[in-house]
C-alpha cells in the first residue's frame, strides 16, 4: 500500500489533469469532481489518522453526514485547492483536522494566487492613494474589497467598523479567486470611482455626518 503522502501526491496529479477540473467563473466546482475529491480526502485522512478517524466517525451514517457538511462548506474551493490543503494538514498536523482547520488550510493556499492576507489587504486598501484605480494593487481582490466596503468609509470611519466589513467582502472575493475567477480593475471601476468622488447631495452628506456621530458617541 502506498504511504499517505504518496497517495495524496498521486491524487493531486490526477485532479490537476482531469478535464472535470477546468477552472471557470460560472459557479461552484462541478458536483461530481467535488464529491470525488471529498471522498479522496477522507480516505487519506483514514490512512493518516487511523485511530482518530475511527474514533470520530464510529459508523457510516456519521461519516456520510460529515462528508455532506464538508461538501457544502467547501463548495467554493477548487478541487486542486482542496487537495493541496489536505496535503498541508497531513504534513503539518498529527491530529485529524476539524472543518474549521480545513478551511484555514484552504485559505492558506491563496498565497499561490498572489492574494495577501486579509489584514495586509485591509492596510493596503486604507493606505492606497487616489485615484485608486491607478494604484499598483497587490491583487485586484484588494481593490474590489475596498470598493465594496466603501472608500469614504475606509477613510473616515473607525477600524472597528470598517475592518469586519472589509474582511467579509475580502473573504468572499478570495473564495471566488480560489475557484478560478479572474478579477480585474478596469475602466468601469474608474468610472464608478469618479462618480463616488462627486459632490454629495445634502441628504447623503447629513447621513454620513450622523454615521460619524454614532461612531464617536456624539
Amino acid at each position: 500500500m502506498k504511504p499517505g503522502k504518496e497517495l495524496l501526491d498521486s491524487a493531486v496529479r490526477e485532479i490537476e489533469t482531469s478535464p472535470q477540473n477546468s477552472a471557470t467563473a460560472a459557479g461552484p466546482v462541478d458536483d461530481t469532481a467535488r464529491i470525488d475529491t471529498i471522498n479522496q480526502i477522507f480516505a487519506l485522512f483514514r490512512i493518516n489518522y487511523h485511530n482518530q478517524f475511527y474514533s470520530a466517525f464510529t459508523d457510516t451514517a456519521l461519516l456520510n453526514q460529515a462528508k455532506r457538511l464538508w461538501l457544502e462548506s467547501l463548495r467554493y474551493y477548487s478541487t486542486e485547492c482542496l487537495l493541496k490543503a489536505a496535503r498541508q494538514v497531513i504534513e503539518q498536523s498529527e491530529y485529524l483536522p476539524t472543518l474549521n482547520k480545513m478551511i484555514e488550510a484552504c485559505n492558506a493556499q491563496s498565497g499561490e494566487t498572489g492574494l495577501p492576507s486579509a489584514r495586509e489587504a485591509f492596510i493596503e486598501a486604507c493606505m492606497a492613494p487616489t485615484p485608486r484605480t491607478a494604484h499598483s494593487w497587490t491583487h485586484p481582490a484588494v481593490y474590489h474589497a475596498g470598493a465594496q466596503t466603501g472608500w469614504y468609509e475606509l477613510e473616515t470611519r473607525p477600524e472597528y467598523v470598517t475592518w469586519p466589513r472589509f474582511e467579509k467582502h475580502y473573504d468572499a472575493l478570495r473564495r471566488r479567486v480560489l475557484k478560478g475567477e479572474e478579477l480585474v480593475v478596469d475602466d468601469e471601476c474608474a468610472t464608478i470611482e469618479q462618480k463616488e468622488q462627486s459632490p454629495l447631495d445634502k441628504s447623503e452628506g447629513l447621513a454620513r455626518i450622523q454615521a460619524l456621530r454614532g461612531d464617536l458617541d456624539l
